[in-house]
């Protein structure tokens, strides 16, 4: 069973595609698979950066107090 990575995981594993991709030293075969890759890659990390603001704006959202309110039971760290 494959773990999953963590958001700094991935946008490791994106810099090093876009690098691959910039370099220009690997086929247009190979360089449409790092494509899509990296296009799943960076939606993943996309979602999760939007779960963050969401749970950001719930923290803020009471008065300018910090308050805590359920978050759709989604944890932030195993993404």
């Amino acid at each position: 069973m494959k773990e999953k990575s963590t958001f700094e995981e991935d946008l490791k594993k994106l810099q090093k595609i876009v690098e691959e991709l910039a370099g220009g030293k690997i086929t247009l075969r190979e360089s449409l698979k790092k494509y899509e890759e990296g296009i799943k890659i960076a939606q993943s990390c996309s979602q999760v950066l939007a779960d963050a603001q969401r749970k950001v704006e719930l923290l803020m959202k009471k008065d300018g107090k910090f308050s805590l309110e359920k978050f759709d039971d989604v944890d932030l760290e195993e993404k």
